[in-house]
């Protein structure tokens, strides 16, 4: 089970860090990607890591913006979010994945867990 966590109301340009707590022994198995939802919009890609860390991916949209890590001992994901932008409103969830396949697409992800709402105001 994956549970995301830390979402809330920021005024743009602050900061906010969401947390994905994942139950199980096999979590460092898993490469784990954070997606987003708006209103009215769908699903779309924010960042991803993989299974040691080693490797990370994010959309244009955030990238220089936002930083995704884990740390296997906790079972849990991180996404630092900085400077945030009214665009950056929307429900957050974290997703867990065992294949190889681009790792922005919401497809290629076997688990997900409920998301945590994230509301910037300008």
């Amino acid at each position: 089970q994956l549970q995301a966590s830390g979402g809330g109301l920021v005024q743009v340009g602050g900061s906010l860090r969401l947390s994905c707590a994942a139950s199980g022994r096999t979590f460092s198995s898993y490469a784990m990607g954070w997606f987003r939802q708006a209103p009215g919009k769908e699903r779309e890609f924010v960042a991803s890591i993989s299974w040691g860390g080693g490797s990370t991916y994010y959309a244009d949209s955030v990238k220089g913006r936002f930083t995704i890590s884990r740390d296997n001992a906790k079972n849990t994901v991180y996404l630092q979010m900085n400077n945030l932008k009214p665009e950056d409103t929307a429900v957050y969830s974290c997703a867990a994945r065992t294949g190889w396949g681009p790792p922005n697409r919401v497809s290629e992800y076997d688990y997900w867990g409920p998301g945590t709402l994230v509301t910037v105001s300008s």
